[in-house]
């Protein structure tokens, strides 16, 4: 008795034009969900680039806050109430918003992010950003992004170099002396980080005692909920406490259920694994019918409706391993070109790639579990 596994890789083997076929479309629909995956992914990363990164375990924010893209601004006042509360070490302003950047190279002007911090009050855990707002404490003098787009102009590399760079923002010329790495995101294209003064001195429409987020650090073995809930309870309505968990999920959560691009690339992925279920369903069912005669030979010769079953399901599983991989090396390789193309954290980890399995597995199963019912056409009768 031949074995299920040898007559379906048989069976496989015997159409070649077939298989490659077969693989071409499982790799296409591989690809596709770690792509859309990717981008998903991407998103929620680079969505929490500045969040992640704050040196605080209480966050102060406007009632009306929904995304860091778009600011809003409470009094400053609020931040130091709450220094007064029990359990509160420090506190911290961070002043939000966007600016008119100017590339000093061809003189064209796009909207880039920037992060007013006081130099004296840690705000954000960057490497060498101690260092750089040490710089930034003098008038006019800004860090960049080394990670932020090229539109802005080859700001990174001439100060890199260890060239000081000057340009215009929202029409005050700043002078560029220092380098750090953040990263882009769906909203933010740069960024760029200088004192709270010379925020100040750059955004003067914005009210002095104005800031975008408050950072709240406790002292050691103070319970995050506890003071969250007295801070709540006690400061005024026009501001939401939030721990820094729930600070980073407010912002994933606006661009999953707030925005169409979550639903885009979860779109993205059910089309894929409908493509695959469609080309791999065309295949064995193709295979099937081409070899009717034959399944109801064995039909005759004494083997059950499960053998037969069984071969199917084999294939449809040879299918998906071997029609997964080309398509985990394409993946690879456009990852690679997105992340260098776009600066987001486009990253292929081994999760992804069995979760991209999980989802191929599966999806070559319910195309053979469909195909299935052409097997009930294997009569035995039809052969004597």
């Amino acid at each position: 008795m031949i074995s299920a596994a040898r007559l379906a890789w048989l069976q496989l083997r015997r159409e070649k034009i077939r298989l490659v076929i077969a693989l071409t479309g499982v790799a296409f629909s591989v690809t596709l969900m770690f792509m859309q995956i990717g981008f998903m992914d991407a998103l929620f990363r680079s969505a929490v680039n500045v969040h992640s990164r704050l040196l605080a375990d209480l966050v102060l924010v406007d009632r009306g806050y929904t995304s860091l893209v778009f600011p809003t601004r409470f009094s400053r006042r609020r931040l130091y109430q709450a220094l007064g509360f029990d359990g509160v070490a420090s506190v911290s302003p961070v002043y939000t918003g966007f600016t008119r950047w100017k590339n000093p190279e061809t003189g064209a002007t796009r909207d880039i992010f920037m992060l007013g911090l006081d130099p004296a009050r840690p705000a954000l855990a960057l490497p060498g950003l101690e260092a750089g707002l040490a710089r930034a404490r003098y008038p006019d003098v800004v860090l960049f992004d080394a990670y932020s787009r090229p539109e802005f102009g080859p700001v990174a590399a001439a100060v890199g170099s260890g060239h000081d760079l000057v340009t215009e923002t929202s029409r005050h010329r700043v002078t560029v002396k220092g380098l750090f790495q953040l990263g882009t995101s769906f909203g933010v294209d740069g960024n760029i980080i200088t004192s709270d003064l010379n925020y100040a001195r750059i955004l003067p429409e914005v009210p002095r005692g104005a800031i975008g987020i408050g950072l709240v650090r406790l002292q050691p073995g103070a319970s995050p909920r506890a003071v969250q809930a007295a801070l709540a309870a006690a400061l005024p309505h026009d501001v939401r406490v939030l721990t820094k968990q729930e600070f980073a999920q407010k912002e994933i959560a606006y661009w999953a259920t707030a925005t169409p691009i979550g639903f885009v690339f979860s779109f993205g992925v059910a089309m894929g694994v409908i493509v695959g279920v469609i080309i791999v369903y065309q295949i064995l069912f193709a295979d099937i019918a081409d070899h009717l005669a034959e399944y109801a030979t064995l039909k005759a010769l004494g083997y059950s409706g499960r053998y037969l079953a069984a071969v199917v399901v084999i294939e449809a599983t040879i299918i998906a391993l071997i029609g997964y991989l080309p398509g985990l090396a394409v993946a690879w390789r456009l990852y690679e070109v997105t992340r260098g193309a776009t600066m987001l954290p486009m990253i292929l980890s081994a999760g992804r790639g069995f979760l991209v399995l999980g989802l191929t597995l599966p999806m070559c199963w319910l195309s053979g579990l469909i195909a299935m019912r052409k097997l009930r056409a294997a009569d035995p009768a039809d052969i004597l």
